[in-house]
């Protein structure tokens, strides 16, 4: 944390009275924008925001941990990240803890920045969880840089090694190759992919995991059918649409880089008459609780994400309670779940 000050030295700071300081924190409308800009200016470099009790002065923990799920208008539609939040809910209430929930729809919106940054600085949460987030994200670095217990899943920066960063990953390069050597023993020989999101790490560790595993079968990767996406059912619809369209060679099988991607490729595919698996087989990965009752069943990579959220959690408290551990990533393991989304390629 930075230098102790008061609002008292906000006010001189800033050319103001301490009442305007406290108009500006308690948000009052009636504080001109430009003086409301120069109190933040102040505020934020010096990191000043009041304490909220006694208790919290006195240095005791308040038994919460924050989840902040990086949304950009899509969290709050999608079953997996419900299983996390509440498996982290079920998690950290087994420890004694609450869980104060925060969706970030924007994380270079200034405004949701200053109430994620609040929270850690007012105390209101003894460390926090953030899911969904880019693999370099500004507020988190910033935190873990100020020393406030973060777990992330999803990341991956070498050389990074605070003790106070808890990185959680899903074992990405593994799973893709489960499901294209499957492909492989299928005989299929053409296989596009459609990715991620490529700023968060499961992108490009995904696509890194489908070029070493077609590498390793002396597969070609193939440009028109390695096809961007962004982890939901709109950008697989979008990706494999654009492909039908453009009138190339489909490839007899594709990975998508999550569930949600594979049932937007299925239903592109369905609306042109095409089917699944006879016209081309489809592989996901995550094994969302829609895939076993989809039509056709998704063949999928299972991700034990009750496992990964609960040591996620225990980790986390057990940093808050004990002070932190050395830096750790933990990998989550990958099984293939056979179903009814893929076809045998026949030799000729």
């Amino acid at each position: 944390m930075s230098k102790e000050i008061n609002s008292t030295e906000i006010a001189r700071l800033a050319g103001v009275s301490r009442s305007t300081v406290s108009r500006v924190i308690n948000h009052y409308s009636n504080v001109p924008e430009k003086t409301k800009e120069k109190v933040m200016k102040v505020i934020e470099q010096y990191n000043y925001y009041p304490n909220l009790s006694a208790q919290v002065l006195a240095g005791k923990r308040t038994r919460t941990i924050g989840l902040f799920m990086i949304d950009a208008g899509r969290v709050s539609g999608d079953m997996i990240s419900s299983l996390l939040l509440a498996r982290i809910i079920e998690s950290a209430s087994s420890h004694g803890y609450y869980v104060l929930t925060h969706i970030v729809r924007d994380p270079k919106d200034q405004e949701e920045v200053r109430m994620i940054k609040e929270s850690f600085y007012q105390r209101r949460i003894d460390g926090g969880v953030f899911i969904g987030a880019a693999n370099h994200e500004p507020i988190i670095e910033e935190l873990i840089a100020e020393g406030f217990m973060t777990a992330i899943v999803d990341q991956h920066l070498p050389g990074r090694t605070e003790p106070n960063r808890m990185v959680f990953n899903f074992d990405n390069e593994t799973g893709v190759g489960q499901a294209i050597d499957y492909l492989a023993g299928l005989g299929h020989t053409r296989i596009g992919m459609i990715n991620g999101d490529m700023q968060r790490y499961s992108g490009p560790s995904k696509w890194n995991g489908f070029k070493a595993a077609m590498a390793r079968h002396g597969l070609p990767v193939v440009p028109q059918w390695t096809l961007p996406g962004d982890f939901n059912e709109a950008s697989g619809f979008k990706a494999m649409k654009e492909l039908l369209e453009s009138g190339a060679e489909l490839p007899t099988a594709i990975f998508a880089a999550n569930d949600s991607v594979a049932f937007g490729v299925i239903r592109a595919l369905q609306q042109t008459g095409l089917r699944v698996p006879d016209d081309l087989s489809v592989v996901g990965f995550d094994d969302h609780a829609l895939s076993a009752h989809f039509n056709p069943g998704l063949t999928t990579i299972r991700v034990d994400f009750a496992c990964m959220m609960d040591k996620l959690t225990r980790a986390l408290i057990s940093s808050i309670e004990n002070g932190a551990e050395p830096f750790g990533t933990v990998e989550v393991s990958t099984e293939l779940i056979v179903r009814a989304s893929c076809r045998r390629i026949e030799t000729q």
